[in-house]
């Protein structure tokens, strides 16, 4: 079966009026109604992905460019009957913490939080090298104590948080913790500080344009100054 390449697709919208592309003879709706047959089966028999589907739906109708995505996941916690919500956070973004925190108390949720710091866990301690420790190759401080996203999901699991929500954790950090954590996980801050926490901004913008023309330069630059190395046998 050939893997899906959705992203080359110019016709997408045959998919969202139910027909297969045209232009892609990899189209999933062409090539794997097997895993059709099967996801519309799971949405039948399993009943979390049945209710979490119809009320994100609901709300993606109700609010659709309307609301802030803040405001998105309040009335899918209020839909899903989640009272408790856990908020697991870089330090770096202890205000804008704070602010969200009031924010949900207001509409009546139960509010549990955990800073990326919590422990004082050396970095060198989880085998992170001493030269990555204090200074980052930018040249601004970033400590000696590492993010924690382990001891931040079982602090959550400990509290039995109904849905716990990312505010700005590190790329990794993220994945450790939406992998440990119990209850489920949305995202509402994804940290890009080039960017204000904007991470589509640098795909449409010329510091985007010139950030990439560089990187790929040095690459195509690298790969041509390696020399090449005798077949080992």
């Amino acid at each position: 079966m050939t893997d899906p390449t959705c992203h080359e697709c110019n016709g997408i919208n045959y998919c969202c009026v139910g027909r297969a592309s045209k232009i892609l003879d990899n189209c999933p709706m062409k090539v794997s109604p097997e895993i059709e047959k099967q996801a519309k089966e799971i949405y039948k028999t399993d009943e979390f992905v049945k209710k979490c589907t119809r009320i994100a739906s609901i709300v993606e109708a109700k609010g659709y460019i309307h609301w802030p995505r803040l405001k998105d996941t309040v009335e899918y916690a209020k839909g899903m009957g989640y009272t408790k919500l856990g908020l697991a956070f870089c330090v770096g973004m202890l205000n804008e913490v704070r602010k969200i925190a009031e924010i949900l108390e207001k509409y009546g949720f139960e509010i549990t939080s955990v800073c990326c710091k919590t422990g004082g866990l050396k970095k060198t301690d989880v085998g992170v090298p001493e030269e990555y420790t204090m200074i980052s190759k930018t040249g601004y401080t970033i400590g000696w104590i590492t993010c924690n996203p382990v001891a931040q999901a079982l602090l959550l699991n400990n509290a039995k948080t109904d849905m716990n929500i990312i505010v700005g954790l590190c790329v990794g950090h993220d994945i450790t913790f939406t992998q440990l954590s119990k209850a489920p996980v949305t995202t509402l801050v994804a940290k890009d500080r080039s960017a204000p926490h904007n991470p589509t901004a640098i795909l449409f913008s010329h510091y985007g344009k010139e950030f990439f023309s560089k990187e790929f330069k040095e690459m195509k630059k690298k790969k041509m100054t390696v020399p090449n190395t005798p077949d080992i046998k």
